[in-house]
């Protein structure tokens, strides 16, 4: 019974985050597309903003990928809870609720990530975990690209310089 909960879980969380990764990169589903996305990222701060696109999209469609599958765990749900630490943070001034742009979906998401991340994928899955020294590197590596991006979200910005007006 385990194993098919957390096969459905997998399924889910994963089918889930490959479709909204493919929105992100290739504006599939009714997606928006890479130049879309990024504009969206310019408007939050992300910068530089395709760079942080492809990084987004390519986490959620890959990571949503790897977690259904359940090849190369626990790849998969850290590069969803990464990425979801992100999209959290991005909505946090909205409050904590959906219906208001706010962080209750990504924030499920990550919590998805995290309980798949603890239990592993089950028996139920197409292919093997990863070695555990590429394990140890994936997370090092997964929590230092997230880390940077929440970094330009929350970190200070400067104030904007006032333009001279233009010559007539």
């Amino acid at each position: 019974m385990r194993n098919l909960g957390l096969l459905v879980a997998r399924l889910v969380l994963g089918g889930y985050l490959a479709v909204h990764g493919a929105q992100k990169l290739f504006g599939a589903f009714g997606g928006r597309g890479l130049a879309g996305t990024a504009e969206g990222f310019d408007r939050l701060g992300l910068r530089p903003a395709k760079a942080a696109a492809v990084l987004a999209g390519a986490s959620e469609f890959g990571g949503g990928l790897l977690t259904a599958t359940g090849i190369a765990d626990p790849l998969g749900p850290l590069a969803i809870a990464g990425t979801m630490a992100v999209a959290a943070t991005t909505h946090r001034q909205k409050g904590p609720l959906n219906a208001k742009g706010g962080f209750e979906l990504p924030l499920t998401n990550l919590a998805g990530a995290l309980a798949l991340l603890s239990a592993g994928p089950g028996k139920l899955r197409l292919g093997p975990a990863l070695p555990r020294p590429l394990r140890r590197l994936a997370v090092a590596g997964g929590a230092m690209l997230a880390g940077i991006s929440l970094f330009q979200l929350l970190a200070p910005k400067p104030p904007a310089v006032p333009q001279p007006p233009a010559a007539t």
